[in-house]
């Protein structure tokens, strides 16, 4: 029956599919049924909230809303990412402030299912209490529409350029924009280089803290080649400053023997 689930979309196995997971669903119901029958009232109350869990998964329908869509993490819920090769993903949403210049990420949140605007206080809150400044403006994208300020911190948003805007306005705004651009690749590399991907640590907490390690982790690789193209031209001139001496003292011994 589990073998019958795949390739359900097609027009040929959908009758089949949908037999084989209605059976599933009674042989659940009767093994949690059969399981609170027999378990004494102490393991009873010990797996109430997985009894519990499991109880809402055979109940659940397609249009419920907070569906549990994992028993070992039930805080995980569907993102609609609007692609076209990948609808939808499952886990929860995180929020990564960088600088505009030198591109240093300077706060990471984890941020639960809401509006992503919503979000802004608790994400410039958690900037000024690691970096001691609170940012004039903040670049983000349309995703954050509605807000325009968050108590000092203007919010810019792209726009369609206005009539009465010039040139060298639009420019400005294009350039501005084009620089929030550069955050998509630090979330890439987040997720296939430190395991922002897929969390192994367990609950909320484990999103918390697999989000800031994630960043510490990318600000120290970033430190780290820094570092290394200072050594590295350092090494360089420390070489070609010792062949030149070593050029003039080969010198320096053959007009002498002459």
């Amino acid at each position: 029956m589990l073998l019958a689930q795949r390739f359900r979309h097609h027009p040929h196995n959908w009758k089949k599919a949908r037999s084989a997971e209605r059976k599933l669903k009674t042989i659940a119901g009767r093994l949690l049924r059969e399981i609170e029958r027999k378990l004494t009232d102490q393991l009873l109350a010990d797996y109430a909230p997985f009894l519990d869990h499991a109880a809402q998964v055979l109940s659940q329908k397609r249009d419920d809303r907070r569906k549990i869509y994992s028993l070992h993490e039930p805080e995980v819920y569907c993102i609609s990412k609007g692609k076209e090769h990948k609808r939808y993903e499952f886990g929860t949403k995180a929020s990564i402030v960088l600088t505009k210049r030198v591109g240093i990420i300077v706060g990471a949140l984890n941020i639960h299912n809401q509006f992503d605007a919503h979000s802004l206080p608790a994400v410039l809150e958690q900037t000024e209490r690691l970096t001691k400044r609170r940012p004039k403006v903040a670049i983000v994208d349309r995703g954050y529409r509605g807000e325009k300020q968050v108590g000092m911190t203007e919010i810019a948003i792209p726009k369609v350029p206005g009539k009465r805007s010039t040139n060298y306005e639009n420019q400005k705004a294009r350039q501005r924009f084009r620089r929030r651009a550069g955050i998509e690749p630090v979330i890439g590399h987040l997720k296939s280089d430190h395991r922002m991907l897929r969390n192994f640590l367990r609950g909320s907490i484990g999103d918390d803290v697999n989000i800031l390690l994630a960043a510490a982790a990318f600000n120290y690789k970033k430190r780290l080649r820094q570092l290394k193209s200072i050594f590295v031209s350092f090494g360089l001139g420390l070489k070609y400053c010792l062949k030149w001496i070593i050029g003039c003292l080969k010198t320096s011994q053959i007009e002498f023997a002459i």
